[in-house]
């Protein structure tokens, strides 16, 4: 079907009178290392098609990303799209500016702390708070891509909206992957019970469509039409934004979300947190994501250790690596959450970031990993009287975070990167949908409880305020300032834990980038054990239990896509195989 996808796309380009270019693609089966100037990775292939297409066009990385969100919006509805929020890093070579962007949703004037309370003080159930409306923030993806765009962007919206429009229009298949969800959401969700998710996803007989139905959309094609024909201000001041506060208001019975909400989203610049680690810059997202910040805490707590000296994949290398994850885990679960909810009247939130990734602190935490016996239990620490500072310890959080989410990696023929994790947080989101998108439900990222134990919540729900995330978009640089790699993934809370292990497995143990996204996961986003199904036999599991690690096993459907750069000028490339994203290189 892949090759299908790529004749399709070079008879395009042909059909425009563009030059053909020889399009090589990889599906996650093997390493390859063609010298090859700009590269696509992305979890769908019509996906990464679109933004090769605006690249082979002339178009600049963000160009391509705009095309590629736009496709995926419609062909994995599950994971992400434009009535979502994202995360974008970007890195120029011509200025060797390295920016990060943040489109994460933001609360609508209406939220309060007790959102996702009951009468008698308890949480809510789940499924009640991500379907009943109340869980849909104000969409900040579209936003962000402007913004980017504006600075970075070389072709105008009709074309990159384009491909996603034919394919809105023209239809198409549904993959093993969207049929799997739909029929997972439809039984233990609430996928049915939504009137217009329900009469899209399933048949007149209520069952899901079966894989390679062509599958139309012609409400999410009069949105993109939306916005070529005026431009992305109209999803935040126009029939899009009306339509989606009309569906949300209706699901929650009261107007939750209003035309203000809408106008007050703005996207934003930030800094993004980097650290050194095995000889190579490595770049993340800054809060409110709490991947980044985690993320090089993992590393450098093991940096600390003898982890490096371990025998790559050996019980002990992964149990320094589960050790060293619990104790960043639980830094974040305290600190970790929008950067106004962070500060305090005597430090602000640049303050605690920089306290979290202090050597000193780092050395303190490090000294708690022991190589023989895991401490399984851990508690946050006192980063924040390393630079001299006092304040009161927040709340643990109390957020569900459930995977979801996509990632793409881009490089242009000019070597500007783009690394951008998106989401619509639980699989179909809300289960809500308008203008033929799915709606978010990112607001059940908030801690469900604004106090635990006394102590208010960081990342309790507040009017205008950005959930937490935990996605870990990554640009990685060598000593020289140049770029080495770019690589990200889906999967909840646990989406720090398979970057970090992507990370540790190229850096240190010397693999491909397609070997180390291979190599099992094994993570601890909420404390226990959690190792990959049918990735470890039993004499493995039981050298971790012999560390004291209570396993679990289970699905952990990663889905990392990125490349690396090699000494040789060559492009290595992984695909994860959990899903059904590829690769994509033009020479």
């Amino acid at each position: 079907m892949l090759r299908n996808f790529t004749i399709c796309f070079l008879l395009l380009l042909t059909a425009c009178g563009g030059e053909q270019p020889a399009v090589i693609e990889t599906d996650g089966k093997a390493p390859t290392t063609e010298p090859l100037p700009y590269v696509v990775a992305a979890a769908h292939p019509l996906a990464a098609e679109a933004g090769l297409e605006m690249l082979a066009r002339g178009g600049t990385a963000v160009d391509a990303a705009i095309a590629v969100q736009a496709v995926l919006s419609l062909v994995e509805p599950q994971s992400s799209g434009l009535a979502g929020g994202a995360f974008m890093l970007h890195f120029d070579p011509a200025t060797n500016d390295l920016t990060s962007y943040d489109g994460r949703e933001i609360a609508p004037a209406s939220a309060g702390p007790d959102m996702f309370l009951k009468e008698d003080g308890s949480p809510m159930g789940f499924y009640d708070a991500v379907t009943g409306g109340h869980s849909v923030g104000v969409p900040g993806v579209v936003a962000m891509l402007a913004m980017a765009h504006e600075r970075h962007g070389n072709l105008d919206w009709q074309t990159l909206l384009a491909p996603a429009l034919r394919h809105a229009q023209d239809g198409f298949a549904v993959t093993p992957r969207l049929h799997e969800s739909i029929t997972r959401m439809a039984t233990r969700g609430r996928l049915a019970q939504s009137e217009k998710a329900a009469a899209y996803f399933l048949d007149a007989n209520g069952d899901p469509w079966p894989v390679g139905h062509i599958l139309k959309n012609p409400a999410y094609a009069t949105t993109l039409q939306y916005l070529i024909d005026e431009g992305p201000a109209v999803f935040y001041a126009g029939p899009v934004a009306d339509e989606i506060a009309l569906a949300v208001n209706e699901a929650a019975g009261v107007a939750t979300l209003t035309a203000d909400d809408f106008l007050a989203y703005e996207p934003l610049e930030r800094e993004p947190v980097c650290a050194t680690y095995a000889g190579k810059k490595i770049c993340s997202m800054a809060p409110p994501s709490s991947g980044g910040v985690t993320l090089l805490q993992i590393l450098l707590l093991l940096e600390q250790t003898d982890f490096a000296l371990q025998a790559p994949g050996s019980a002990t290398a992964w149990h320094l690596l589960l050790e060293a994850s619990r104790l960043a885990y639980a830094d974040r679960n305290i600190f970790l959450a929008d950067p106004v909810a962070m500060s305090s009247d005597t430090y602000s939130a640049d303050d605690l970031i920089q306290s979290l990734l202090l050597p000193a602190y780092l050395a303190e935490r490090s000294s708690l990993i022991r190589k023989d016996v895991s401490s399984i239990e851990v508690s946050a620490g006192d980063p924040i009287s390393y630079i001299g500072r006092e304040g009161r310890k927040p709340g643990q959080d109390a957020s569900p975070e459930p995977p979801s989410t996509s990632h793409f990696s881009i490089m242009d023929s000019q070597g500007r990167v783009v690394s951008m994790t998106t989401s619509v947080e639980f699989p179909f989101g809300s289960h809500l949908m308008a203008g033929g998108m799915i709606l978010n439900n990112q607001l059940t990222d908030f801690s469900f409880q604004p106090v635990r134990d006394g102590s208010p919540v960081s990342n309790a729900v507040a009017a205008g305020k950005r959930p937490r995330s935990s996605m870990s978009p990554v640009i990685i640089l060598n000593e020289d300032g140049t770029v080495y790699g770019a690589l990200g993934s889906p999967g909840g809370s646990a989406i720090i834990g398979y970057v970090a292990k992507t990370l540790v497995a190229l850096l240190n143990w010397d693999l491909t980038l397609q070997q180390a996204i291979d190599e099992p996961n094994i993570v601890v986003p909420r404390g226990g054990v959690l190792v990959e199904d049918d990735t470890l036999d039993e004499a493995r599991l039981a050298d971790l239990e012999a560390f004291g690690h209570t396993i679990q096993q289970q699905d952990l459907t990663s889905g990392i896509y990125g490349f690396v750069l090699t000494a040789d000028g060559s492009i290595d490339r992984g695909a994860d195989k959990r899903r059904e994203g590829v690769v994509l290189t033009v020479p």
